[in-house]
C-alpha cells in the first residue's frame, strides 16, 4: 500500500497539514499509519476521495460535526443530506437577507419598498395523524396542530407518553396568545427567542417528571430514561420559525424536490441513542432557525416512526402527489410500522381575501 507523509498528502488533498492532524483528533479523517516513535502520520492514496469531500463540505461552510456524519453514510444518503443542508443555508441566508433589509430600513427611516413585488398573504392549510403502530403497546407520541403551532413529539421511556405531553403543553402557549412574543421591534427574533424559551420550559417540566436533573450518559438513553423529542413550527404570519431537538424530523418540498431540514441528534447516524433530547442530562438547546415560506411548499413534521420504515424517495413521491398524514402513516403500516407514527402536513397558500 502506497502511504504519502502528511506534507506530501496535504498538498495533493489541498488540506493543510494543520488541517489533517485536527480531523484525525475528530476521527474524520485517521491517517493510514502513525509512526510509534516520532508519531509522523502517513495517509494511504485511496484516502484522496474522502479528504476531497471533506474540503469541499468545508468549501460549503458545513459544520465538522454534519460532515462526519455526511461522511458516513452511503453515496444516496450522503447527497440528500447535503441538498438538505444547503437547503437551511439557503432558508438562513433569505431570513438574514431580509432582517438586513428591514435593519437599513429602520436606521434609515426609509420604508419605500417601490420596485419590489407586492407581498403576498400567505397562510398555513395543515392536516395531522397519529398511530401506535403494529408493534408497540401504546402510542408515546404527542402531536399538535393549531392555528399558529404544529408539533410533534415522541416519548420514551416509562412514562413517555407524559413527557411528550408535556412537552408540547409547554409550548401551545405560543398558539393560544393573543399576539406572539416579541422583542421590540425585531419581532421574528423574538419569535425565536420565545420559541427557545418554551422549548427550554419543556425541558424543565420533562427532567421534573423524570425525578429530577441527575446527569445521566447519552448511552444511557432509551435504556428506562425518561424524556421526548420535540420538533415545532410556529406560523408568524410571514415566517416559520422551527425549533427541533432529537430525531423526530422536519422536512420541506418545494419544486418537486424533498428536504430534511432538521438534523437527528444522534450519537452516530446508525443507532437510536439521542445525543439532544428533553431528557435529564441532555443539552435542552434546541436547533432554531426562521424558514421563508412560498406558494406551494409543503412542510411535513413527523416521528421516527415513518421515517425509520418510509425512505425519504416514497416520502416524496407521496408529498408530490397531494397525499397528506394519513396516507403517509399508511406507508408506513404497509412497512411493518414497528414505532408509533406521527405526521403533520401543511401547505402554504395565498390567504383567501
Amino acid at each position: 500500500m502506497e502511504l504519502l507523509t502528511i506534507g506530501a498528502f496535504a498538498r495533493v488533498s489541498r488540506l493543510s497539514p494543520k488541517a489533517l492532524r485536527l480531523y484525525d483528533e475528530l476521527a474524520l479523517l485517521r491517517p493510514a499509519r502513525v509512526d510509534p516513535d516520532t508519531g509522523y502520520r502517513y495517509y494511504a492514496v485511496g484516502q484522496l476521495g474522502r479528504a476531497r469531500l471533506v474540503a469541499w463540505l468545508r468549501r460549503l461552510g458545513m459544520p465538522l460535526a454534519e460532515i462526519r456524519a455526511v461522511c458516513a453514510l452511503a453515496p444516496g444518503e450522503a447527497a440528500r443530506e447535503i441538498g438538505a443542508y444547503w437547503a437551511r443555508v439557503e432558508a438562513e441566508t433569505a431570513a438574514r437577507r431580509d432582517l438586513a433589509a428591514f435593519l437599513v430600513d429602520q436606521l434609515t427611516g426609509t420604508t419605500d419598498t417601490s420596485g419590489r413585488e407586492p407581498m403576498m398573504m400567505l397562510e398555513l392549510k395543515h392536516s395531522a395523524r397519529t398511530d401506535r403502530g403494529l408493534v408497540r403497546p401504546a402510542n408515546q407520541d404527542t402531536l399538535y396542530a393549531g392555528r399558529r403551532l404544529l408539533a410533534v413529539a415522541d416519548g420514551f421511556g416509562p412514562a413517555g407518553l407524559a413527557a411528550s405531553g408535556a412537552a408540547v403543553a409547554a409550548l401551545r402557549y405560543l398558539d393560544e396568545a393573543e399576539t406572539l412574543p416579541v422583542d421590540g421591534e425585531l419581532g421574528e427574533l423574538g419569535v425565536l427567542g420565545a420559541l427557545e424559551d418554551a422549548v427550554r420550559a419543556a425541558g424543565a417540566a420533562v427532567a421534573e417528571l423524570a425525578g429530577g436533573t441527575g446527569e445521566v450518559g447519552a448511552e444511557e438513553v432509551g435504556a428506562g430514561e425518561v424524556g421526548t423529542t420535540l420538533t415545532a413550527l410556529l406560523w408568524t404570519g410571514s415566517r416559520l420559525a422551527l425549533a427541533h431537538i432529537g430525531d423526530s424530523r422536519a422536512y420541506l418540498l418545494r419544486g418537486g424536490e424533498l428536504y430534511r431540514i432538521t438534523q437527528d441528534h444522534r450519537v452516530t447516524p446508525q443507532d437510536l441513542l439521542l445525543s439532544k433530547a428533553l431528557a435529564r442530562g441532555l443539552d435542552p438547546v434546541p436547533d432554531l432557525r426562521l424558514q421563508e415560506p412560498r406558494e406551494g411548499d409543503r412542510y411535513l413534521l413527523c416521528s421516527d416512526g415513518l421515517t425509520e420504515t418510509v425512505p425519504d424517495a416514497l416520502i416524496r413521491e407521496l408529498l408530490v402527489a397531494g397525499a397528506g398524514p394519513g396516507e403517509l402513516v399508511a406507508a408506513a403500516l404497509a412497512a411493518g410500522a414497528p414505532d408509533n407514527v406521527t405526521c403533520v402536513v401543511a401547505d402554504v397558500a395565498v390567504a383567501a381575501g
